[in-house]
């Protein structure tokens, strides 16, 4: 049965970018909120502030005229508040004996009861027949009238009004903004997935040439590169795979046809036990080296796994590329080349077997391939303060063309292919070098070759 698209699997609810655009716009839709708050209390609550004061000041002015000047007095400062010109409009002043009754002033039929002493707040009254919100406060005097100041807010309800109004069409129209915009956001995140998943559909469908066009520099530019090389590096490794299967099937045929024809050639000379006996050892060399061949790739994995790592510890780089020396200078003088050795002590960490099984293939090289040159040079140094042991031959060289090539499994250039190996010393010097955090570097010279195996610093 075929597999349903993500999209259908997960729905909407699912997806990254509807839930990022949700949370774009209640993000907007809180800000927006938060901000209106801010207004409205910023606007009508200091104008609430503002009257709340203004009753406290009258208030108080006109209880210190009834503690100076008595009744008498108070009624004057009432009628002489009335009529300043200021506020007038708004302005509720009133004196009210112990029976409710209007002393002085301009306080209205009030509906219910007046507020309890000393303390502000709202209400109704009515005012020119019309029935008015007010803020006031009541004090009681020593003679059982009771003193109350407040403002109309009229004044206060029209701005609270405009206000919310403004609140209200910003509101509506913030919702629609935040809604386009999580809209317009979800759009261009999903288009931006959208090329990252084509592409990965494209390269599971066996197009592994296809890569991510990189837009910008932002996070997902940053993610189509990293996935743009990680795709090089995956094309590189089946690539090499490939190789490696068409190497080991072209180098394995040979071996075990000859493997073959002797075992037939025995069977025909059965009679001859010589022959025999030449047979089955010529066999039993071509399987060996079959075995070897398997070795040497098991070898490989096992390196470049880094199962050997935990063995490392602190070596003199030296003393192992001078003891590779000794053994090796007497096969170097049956092919008359001359095998010499420089350096200092040099401490690195890593595994003393298997640098020389490093270095002896990089000498075994040296010696098989420069054998024309009558020289070869094992020098341990620092390059830049790291560590590098370094094996040159002054022999023919490598061909410019064949120089990005030689760390590739079974890989053998032109020249060298009428010499016995298999191709998979380089690579494991190669495998070797990286294991201790190291790079191996080929230099093509004139004349010969150079490898250096360079090492982190200590």
């Amino acid at each position: 049965m075929a597999r349903p698209p993500a999209s259908s699997r997960f729905g909407l609810r699912g997806s990254i970018a509807f839930r990022l655009a949700v949370g774009y716009g209640l993000l907007l839709a809180a800000s927006m909120a938060t901000l209106s708050a801010i207004v409205y209390f910023g606007t009508v609550g200091v104008f609430e502030h503002s009257i709340d004061n203004k009753i406290m000041a009258v208030e108080t002015h006109l209880a210190d005229a009834w503690v100076r000047d008595g009744r008498a007095g108070l009624v004057r400062e009432i009628d002489a508040q009335l009529h300043d010109l200021i506020d007038t409009d708004t302005e509720v002043v009133g004196l009210v004996d112990v029976k409710g009754r209007l002393l002085a002033g301009n306080l209205g039929r009030w509906y219910g009861d007046l507020p309890a002493a000393g303390d502000l707040a709202f209400g109704q009254m009515e005012r020119s027949g019309t029935p008015v919100s007010v803020r006031l406060i009541a004090t009681r005097l020593d003679d059982g009238s009771r003193l109350v100041v407040g403002r109309d807010l009229i004044e206060l309800d029209a701005i609270r009004s405009v206000v919310e109004r403004a609140l209200l069409v910003s509101g509506a129209v913030s919702i629609l903004l935040a809604f386009f915009g999580a809209q317009i956001f979800r759009s261009r995140l999903e288009a931006r997935i959208g090329r990252i998943r084509r592409t990965t559909a494209r390269i599971a469908a066996g197009e592994l040439s296809s890569r991510i066009v990189v837009m910008g520099n932002d996070e997902f530019a940053r993610l189509a590169d990293d996935i743009n090389r990680m795709l090089d590096r995956i094309e590189a490794l089946m690539e090499g795979v490939r190789h490696v299967s068409n190497s080991i099937a072209h180098d394995l045929r040979t071996p075990l046809s000859r493997v073959r024809s002797r075992l037939d050639r025995a069977l025909q000379a059965s009679a001859d036990p010589h022959a025999l006996v030449a047979d089955a050892r010529l066999a039993i060399e071509d399987i060996d080296s079959v075995i070897s061949l398997f070795d040497k790739l098991l070898q490989i994995a096992a390196l470049e796994s880094g199962v050997r790592a935990g063995t490392f510890e602190k070596l003199d780089l030296a003393a192992i590329a001078h003891d590779m020396t000794e053994l090796y200078e007497a096969a170097a003088e049956e092919q008359g080349v001359a095998l010499r050795f420089a350096g200092t002590p040099t401490t690195i960490r890593g595994d003393r077997d298997l640098l020389a099984s490093a270095l002896a293939s990089l000498i075994d090289n040296a010696i098989k391939y420069g054998r024309t040159g009558g020289r070869v040079d094992v020098e341990v140094a620092t390059v830049d303060g790291a560590p590098a042991l370094t094996v040159r031959d002054y022999g023919q060289g490598v061909p410019l063309e064949d120089m990005d090539k030689l760390t590739r499994r079974f890989y053998r250039v032109d020249q060298s292919r009428h010499l016995p190996g298999n191709g998979l010393g380089l690579s494991i010097v190669t495998a070797i070098t990286q294991l201790h955090d190291g790079t191996l570097a080929l230099r093509r010279l004139e004349p010969g070759f150079e490898a250096s195996m360079v090492f982190p610093r200590a």
